[in-house]
């Protein structure tokens, strides 16, 4: 069955237009318990990034829970992996993420874990769907859930990242730059790092509900890169507003993406025999990591865009390192979803080890020239993946480039966007192919 509300990474939209609205979230925070509330007792963990509207929609999502006899318990402003990990050690029914990720302050959404850390399955969403176009009910009075607050939900966490590393982890000498955007991680990943000895050096880290994501974080790194050659620091690192992804900047200010992080901990995990299989990436993963995992003779797999395909994979194969290029990396010997901490954790101890810094680091992966063009597409009917003149163009230039590179067009799982990617070993070539292929995307759907 197809899913009515539900994304790949959970609903998702413009704060005040449906189904992001006061009303909705209500009905979903009942659906949801009702969902859960298999055993009679439920207990749900709620947490939220920093943007202004999670007040509103904690509030409804929280009373909605409670009509349905669930228990909630309030975390306030967390990253979204520490939600994962705190449903688990609290052994939660469920726990909700209130947030739009890497969007601005002006969208929002939830995302769901299950009582095991992970995304829910296909059926639970569409239970709740199910559950959302049924009359909203109230439990008996005297079973009516309640409210909690858990005030030490940052310490643990924190203590949590720590123990991803051996407790002998001293990272004393090493300066580094932490671009916060503004988001859930700004409390706890400067605690993080400090408390493993590293000299931090702390930006956007001041939120005010509407600045979320505003020109920092992981998309929108220059002011990292100036402030990484400014202070001399050995490298940076940037997360995304709700803690899920990880970029970085190396001591001369290039940006190291998630391929070449993946590829940074996955050779790691090789030398110290701790691999388990291979790695998986995304369709869209540079053609250049798999390359160099292969040089290695590191198997690698290739899912769908989108952190959950990505864990499904890891889950299917019993393999324990995947992610995506965008920064999303999941170390599943230590989590059970993407942690941009934990990443950024692994990467900084795989540099020790090595004697290497970031660098010297990521010249094993030799990236081939990849472009990528986002076309909005608005109201139109038209679904441009399957246009005609769309699908003959693409056929065209994968003719073209002869086996030297590769066309991808995807629509994005949480915004009106059509992603259309080039790559090859040719960047003019791949930019001209691109352009072409956005142009026409753009006309069939006006």
């Amino acid at each position: 069955m197809s899913k009515k509300y539900f994304g790949t990474d959970g609903i998702r939209g413009r704060v005040g237009e449906f189904p992001i609205t006061p009303d909705f979230m209500l009905k979903l925070g009942w659906a949801a318990g009702m969902a859960f509330r298999k055993a009679g007792i439920c207990r749900v963990l709620v947490g939220k990034d920093t943007r202004i509207s999670g007040y509103m929609f904690e509030s409804a999502l929280e009373a909605g829970l409670s009509a349905a006899g669930a228990d909630v318990m309030l975390l306030g402003p967390m990253p979204t992996p520490a939600i994962a990990y705190l449903t688990r050690t609290f052994h939660a029914d469920a726990g909700i993420v209130i947030s739009a990720s890497h969007n601005p302050h002006d969208d929002n959404g939830i995302k769901f874990f299950s009582g095991q850390g992970t995304k829910l399955p296909d059926e639970v969403e569409l239970m709740i769907e199910e559950l959302l176009d049924q009359p909203m009910t109230v439990v008996e009075s005297s079973k009516i859930g309640k409210v909690s607050r858990i005030n030490d939900a940052a310490g643990r966490y924190i203590e949590f990242c720590k123990s991803s590393v051996p407790s002998s982890t001293d990272f004393a000498g090493l300066k580094l730059v932490v671009d916060c955007a503004h988001g859930a991680t700004y409390k706890v990943a400067p605690s993080v790092f400090r408390e493993l000895g590293a000299d931090v050096t702390v930006l956007n880290a001041q939120p005010d509900g509407l600045n979320i994501n505003l020109n920092c974080g992981s998309t929108h790194i220059e002011s990292l890169q100036a402030a990484v050659l400014v202070g001399h620091a050995d490298l940076g690192i940037a997360f995304d507003g709700d803690g899920d992804r990880v970029l970085m900047v190396d001591h001369t200010g290039a940006i190291v993406d998630g391929d070449e992080l993946l590829f940074i901990i996955a050779r790691d995990l090789e030398e110290r025999g701790k691999l388990q299989g291979g790695v998986v990436g995304t369709l869209m993963s540079n053609l250049g990591l798999e390359l160099a995992l292969n040089e290695l003779s590191i198997p690698f797999v290739r899912a769908k865009v989108g952190d959950r395909y990505v864990m499904a994979e890891l889950l299917a194969r019993d393999w324990v390192i995947g992610g995506e290029n965008s920064g999303h990396v999941v170390c599943f010997s230590h989590t059970t979803t993407g942690d941009a901490i934990i990443a950024a954790l692994q990467v900084l101890m795989a540099l020790k080890r090595r004697g290497e810094n970031l660098a010297q680091a990521r010249q094993a992966l030799r990236k081939c020239p990849q472009v990528l063009i986002n076309v909005r597409f608005g109201a139109s009917k038209v679904d441009p993946l399957e246009h005609p003149a769309v699908k003959e163009a693409c056929e065209r230039v994968t003719e073209a480039m002869a086996g030297r590179g590769r066309v991808l067009l995807r629509k994005s799982g949480t915004e009106p966007l059509v992603r259309v990617m080039v790559e090859g070993d040719d960047e003019s070539l791949v930019r001209s192919h691109a352009e072409a292929l956005a142009k026409l995307v753009s006309e069939v759907c006006v």
